[in-house]
This record gives C-alpha cells, structure tokens and sequence, in this order.
C-alpha cells in the first residue's frame, strides 16, 4: 500500500466522521426544536463546524439533511426487516411468530430512538398537511423500501393460503401504520400524565405480541353471527 493511498483513505474516513458528526448534529436540532424551526446555524454550533461547512457535504441545506436523517433511519429499519425475514415460512405459527419479531423490533427501536420516532411522525404530517409534493415522495419511497422487504412474505403467505388473498401492498401499509400507531400511544401513555389517557402496562413483548394477535388472529371471535 502506497503512502498516497494511505493518505486518501485516511482523508476520506475523516470525511466520514465529519459528515456523521453533522447528520448526528442535524437530528438532534431537529427532534427538539422541528424541523421548521430549526436553523443551519444551530445545527453547525451543535456539530463544531462552520455553515460552510455543512454545506460542502450538504449541498441541499435543511432539506437534505432532514431526508439524509430519515434515510439513516430506514436504512436501519431495512436492515432490521432483512435480519428477520431470512427463512422461509409455511406454517401459521412461523408466520405469526416472524411478524411477531418485526412488529417487536420496530418497537424496540423506536423505543431506544424516541427522539428520531417523533421526528418522523411529526415531519410526515408537515409533509402531507402543506403538500410539498417533492420532499413527500421522497419519504414515501423511504417507506417504500420497508414495505419491499414485507410483500414477499406476505406474497408467498398468501400463496401458501396462510393469509386471505387480498391487496399485499395495502397489508404492509397497515401493518406499518399500526405499529407507528401503536409506539405513539405507548410514547403518549408513558410521557404524558393525562387523566384521559390510562396507564398501560404493556412491556414491549407484550404490546408486539398484543398487535399480531389484532392484525393476523383478529379480534372477531369465529362462529359468532355478526348482525
């Protein structure tokens, strides 16, 4: 190895650590004070580096640093969707058990990163409320790479007829929906000491275990005549 390459990768590592040491910076400012109020100014001060700086990695400004946080999101998302969809299902019980982990992983992530969960929640809202069209597709495709690693399995389930065959893209969709649901009231019932809102006990297991028995058993109990 040449001194010259030992020199670019160097370089190119401390180019890594500065670009994280912004994308860090930037999610932070943006989880307290949102992503509207928040400023380049504070988000350089908070990183130890100039304005021009956050610039020379993000040309884009605010809005690309808001969609390079949501992106460092669903990156580990995705990769936490890979890890457990590895193995082939064909019974019910893998089936309710390999939803069951998802649905677990996601809250057990969103609960170590309530900061970035609240975050996404609040911006998706912005997003669709002020119909910025450009920024709302981009996080749509996002959401977009999650709901590709579930139709698959969801497909073959169906396939396998271990699920009702019906739309596999709109299933993804609600199984995300109620698991981000689902945190959200956790977060509400946790931080928020509103008389309105009861006290759940539910641990992460149990509210995971609680969800895929709603969306995959179902809440109907069979037999009954439904009027």
């Amino acid at each position: 190895m040449t001194q010259e390459s030992v020199t670019l990768s160097r370089r190119e590592r401390e180019r890594l650590m500065r670009r994280e040491a912004i994308l860090e910076a930037a999610r932070e400012i943006f989880a307290e004070r949102g992503y509207e109020q928040a400023t380049l100014d504070e988000i350089a001060q908070r990183a130890e580096f100039g304005k021009g700086t956050l610039y020379n990695y993000f040309p884009g400004g605010k809005e690309e640093l808001l969609m390079a946080t949501l992106e460092r999101l669903y990156d580990e998302l995705e990769a936490l969707a890979e890890s457990i969809f590895r193995e082939p299902v064909t019974t019910p019980e893998q089936l309710f058990d390999v939803f069951r982990r998802f649905i677990e992983a996601h809250l057990r992530f969103f609960e170590t990163h309530q900061d970035i969960f609240l975050l996404l929640m609040k911006e998706a809202h912005r997003l669709m409320l002020t119909q910025k069209r450009e920024e709302a597709r981009l996080l749509i495709r996002q959401r977009e790479r999650i709901i590709a690693r579930l139709l698959p399995v969801l497909k073959e389930a169906m396939a396998r007829g271990l699920l009702r065959q019906l739309d596999a893209h709109m299933v993804a969709h609600t199984l995300l929906g109620n698991i981000y649901g689902l945190f959200f009231a956790m977060h509400m019932q946790k931080h928020c000491s509103l008389e309105e809102i009861p006290a759940s006990a539910l641990s992460v297991s149990e509210a995971a275990e609680f969800l895929t028995t709603v969306l995959f058993k179902g809440m109907l109990i069979t037999g009954k005549e439904v009027s």
